[in-house]
């Protein structure tokens, strides 16, 4: 990807209700991968990680690479075949919706995210999948979430569900009870549902205060946290599978990695079953 915003051209000035004056997490997300809808406010969050922080970029590649590999491993080895994505961010390659559906065409997918860029581009992309939509709501009002139609239309709650929190929950600060989000879904989903979320990782070093500085400087929002405080994520019901809750890059990947790189320890990620 181009690495300054002078070679960009803005694809989502069209798009009603947004202010391009700052940033936004999904289309920040979306540069750091080399998407093309976001504005400069956006570049301009992400290329201070990129060029200042050389080799941070890989935070962002690693939590999009083990993703796909848990939805893989949901569909190949669970029956669970619907899938409630949340804060899943601007459409790019193998979404969701494409990895279970290539293992399992009948998978069913609700995309979920508040930024309207999402919702444009992302019904434009669901428009000719039937199993397939996109919903705008805020990830902190789950309920409202839980009992909107066109979730109900795809989800059904009487079967197990995945529930999918993929480097979501460190943007809800500590008051916004991240574990709340979390209970709420354990509450409503039934045995044999999986949760599976990824998340900054804080080994209580430099690097990752320095990068909770500049997020929450620009957005608000932004929290690395520490192995316990992840697992605390899952609550006590929740069963976390092996290998734990580890860097992105070992879990369960196709070829170990030899030893991780400063920022490869910088994102965790879990997959977990309710019994």
């Amino acid at each position: 990807m181009a690495e300054g915003s002078d070679e960009r051209t803005d694809r989502t000035t069209d798009i009603p209700g947004v202010d391009q004056t700052k940033p936004s997490i999904a289309r920040t997300y979306d540069y750091l991968l080399g998407g093309k809808d976001n504005y400069a406010a956006d570049r301009a969050l992400a290329d201070h990680f990129i060029k200042d922080l050389p080799g941070s970029q890989t935070i962002a590649f690693d939590n999009r690479a083990v993703l796909g590999r848990a939805i893989r491993e949901i569909v190949v080895n669970t029956p669970v075949r619907q899938f409630l994505d949340m804060g899943s961010g601007l459409p790019t390659s193998d979404n969701v919706h494409q990895v279970a559906q290539r293992h399992a065409p009948e998978s069913r997918v609700v995309y979920v995210d508040h930024d309207p860029v999402v919702l444009a581009h992302g019904r434009a992309l669901l428009e000719e999948n039937e199993n397939t939509t996109v919903v705008q709501a805020d990830l902190r009002d789950p309920k409202a979430i839980y009992e909107n139609p066109a979730v109900r239309d795809l989800i059904d709650f009487g079967q197990p569900v995945a529930v999918i929190l993929s480097a979501v929950l460190h943007h809800l600060n500590d008051d916004e009870d991240p574990a709340g989000v979390v209970r709420f879904w354990y509450d409503r989903v039934p045995s044999g549902s999986y949760v599976f979320i990824s998340h900054f990782r804080s080994e209580n070093d430099p690097r990752s205060a320095h990068m909770q500085e500049v997020l929450q400087a620009s957005l608000g929002r932004g929290r690395w946290r520490t192995d316990d405080e992840l697992l605390a994520l899952f609550g006590d019901g929740l069963t976390v599978l092996p290998p734990g809750i580890v860097p992105a890059a070992e879990w369960r990947p196709a070829t170990p990695p030899l030893e991780l790189t400063v920022w490869e320890r910088l994102i965790a990620a879990g997959l977990a079953v309710k019994p």
